[in-house]
């Protein structure tokens, strides 16, 4: 396809039509005339070749390409708004500006609490928004990186990405305090006898894999979708659970539980602020990451290693 010949206003009119699902909306929402709109359908119908919207008694329903296009469309609109909005400067004591972040809540609470305290001293009028990433981050990392500012990630998850290195952390066992069946350590033979909280989202624990490929496979008892609630699951129950030790740290008052040394040599995490090319060369972006790597610079420092790490 030729770009040259692509009227790229379309993708406006494109992402309008697949939220709305109706013309006159769409049309209202982007500026455009009704017969505007319609125009601009049928010139999208006629490039794709599909309907893309369908009428379905007195309202249209999106057809299969038209729901798979949405998200994509979506993240390209994000993305040439982020290119068409960089600035050559960026005076962060003065300046109004939005930065959007993916992250897991265990990013948030270990590093973007305290990333969120220090651009609230540092540049006032900056906001930050936490969002988490898709499950489809790992097959479609340009368009979703594309749509954003970054994402805070281990190592071991997306590739081939400018990013900055921001701290370590390393993998713990969690058990109930009053778990009677555990002793000062934990075993191979406990991992796989004892019934397990797991989070959801495999990839942003690297570490299961490992387990896996140990030839470990947990029986799952409880899985959740948050790494903040797993000291309370397994409190008062034969659970175990996977956990970051600097989370760990912040959440030993939430619940009775301890942690224990995992019983293999599990891979150590070392987060990262991932960006797309993209913004590699906008002043705001720029102060981001030089922002967001001093923060972690000065994280307190787990035992054994210097701060940050």
């Amino acid at each position: 396809m030729n770009l040259e010949r692509l009227d790229l206003n379309l993708l406006v009119a494109l992402c309008a039509l697949l939220e709305e699902r109706n013309v006159t909306r769409a049309g209202a929402r982007i500026g455009l005339s009704q017969p505007a709109t319609s125009a601009a359908l049928a010139r999208l119908r006629r490039h794709f070749g599909d309907e893309l919207l369908v009428r379905q008694g007195n309202r249209y329903e999106l057809t299969p390409l038209g729901t798979a296009l949405r998200a994509p469309a979506a993240n390209a609109y994000a993305m040439l708004e982020r290119l068409f909005t960089s600035r050559a400067d960026f005076h962060p004591a003065t300046e109004r500006h939005e930065f959007t972040l993916l992250s897991s809540d265990y990013a948030i609470a270990v590093f973007g609490a305290e990333l969120a305290r220090v651009l609230h001293a540092e540049a006032p009028g900056v906001r930050l928004h936490f969002l988490p990433a898709s499950p489809g981050i790992v097959e479609n990392a340009d368009s979703e990186l594309g749509g954003v500012d970054g994402m805070l990630m281990p190592h071991g998850v997306i590739s081939d990405f400018p990013a900055v290195e921001l701290y370590r952390d390393e993998w713990v066992c969690l058990i109930s305090a009053d778990n009677p069946e555990v002793g000062e350590r934990l075993t191979m033979d406990d991992l796989a006898r004892l019934p397990w909280v797991v989070y959801q989202r495999p990839f942003d624990a690297p570490v299961a894999r490992q387990m896996s490929m140990l030839g470990l496979e947990p029986h799952v008892d409880v899985s959740v979708h948050s790494f903040q609630l797993l000291p309370s699951l397994v409190a008062g129950t034969r659970r175990i659970a996977l956990i970051q030790r600097r989370l760990a740290c912040l959440l030993r008052d939430l619940a009775p539980v301890r942690t224990l040394p995992c019983p293999f040599p599990a891979v150590p995490l070392q987060e990262a602020l991932w960006w797309h090319p993209v913004h590699t060369h906008d002043a705001a972006h720029i102060w981001l990451r030089e922002t967001a790597a001093r923060v972690g610079a000065g994280l307190p420092a787990l035992p054994g290693h210097p701060p940050g790490g």
